[in-house]
């Protein structure tokens, strides 16, 4: 009975090691028929892997060349890396005091060594360094001089509050980066959370950065088209199925290439 026990507590031990193995074995094999069909290859700025991006699936079919199959960065995580790279000619991120909003891990381990300051946040207060409403947030004026909230006001009702208050702790001369997903020219409100897309309150458009510029005193728009297309920055998706029913008030936009958009607000 005790030899059965034994091997018990072996398998136990062993098992997650061969599950892990599965996975890298399964998405070396995916890598490979990739590249088997001649695949473009392309490079990710954020983590140097040069190679072919992964598809990810997604309401409107397959998402092409999204996924950095290395760090798991998609297309706007790269493009906003770029414009932080940009930014750090006009301003050493050693030198800011940055609050980062429900934070992307891979972006938190990089510019948390890289900044004189960086606190993140979210209003579910998990795995962050605050539990901070955007509505209201508990810091002083002028209290950072760079707010991050990447695809945030998406999922927020009262986002003109959000928007003012991130204005607010600013500090002068500070930026906000505060990209959304542009879906089409004109923003869609759905008047409440949708849960099949992640409880987004609204769908916007190339409209919507027009909210930033009745707050901040000037808004500058980095957009795809912006950057070395080798490091994919693009959204490759069909949007011309739209509306679904899972997504009932989506508009359809036609074309299977879209461009991807990053504002940054000066305060």
């Amino acid at each position: 009975m005790s030899r059965i026990h034994e091997a018990l507590k072996k398998a136990e031990l062993v098992l997650p090691l061969l599950q892990r193995t599965r996975s890298a074995i399964e998405s070396r094999i995916r890598l490979l028929l990739l590249n088997q069909f001649k695949r473009l290859r392309f490079v990710c700025p954020i983590c140097g892997y040069e190679g072919v991006f992964l598809d990810r699936n997604a309401e409107t079919g397959k998402r092409r060349h999204a996924e950095c199959p290395q760090c798991h960065a998609l297309e706007r995580h790269r493009l906003q890396w770029l414009v932080l790279n940009e930014l750090q000619k006009e301003m050493a991120l050693s030198q800011l005091r940055v609050l980062h909003m429900a934070p992307e891990p891979f972006f938190e381990t990089r510019l948390r060594t890289s900044c004189r300051s960086y606190i993140t946040a979210d209003i579910s207060g998990r795995g962050v360094d605050r539990r901070e409403d955007l509505t209201h947030l508990s810091f002083p004026d002028g209290s950072f001089d760079l707010v991050y909230a990447s695809h945030v006001l998406e999922h927020i009702l009262d986002d003109q509050s959000a928007i003012r208050e991130i204005r607010r702790v600013l500090s002068v001369g500070g930026v906000a980066v505060l990209p959304v997903p542009i879906i089409s020219n004109s923003t869609v409100e759905y008047g409440e959370p949708n849960p099949f897309e992640v409880y987004h309150v609204r769908a916007p458009g190339l409209d919507y950065f027009d909210r930033y510029k009745t707050i901040f005193g000037r808004v500058k728009i980095f957009e795809s088209i912006s950057f070395d297309p080798k490091f994919q920055v693009w959204i490759y998706e069909d949007r011309s199925n739209l509306p679904t029913p899972r997504m009932p008030k989506r508009p359809k936009v036609i074309g299977s290439v879209h461009a991807d958009y990053v504002p940054v607000c000066y305060d």
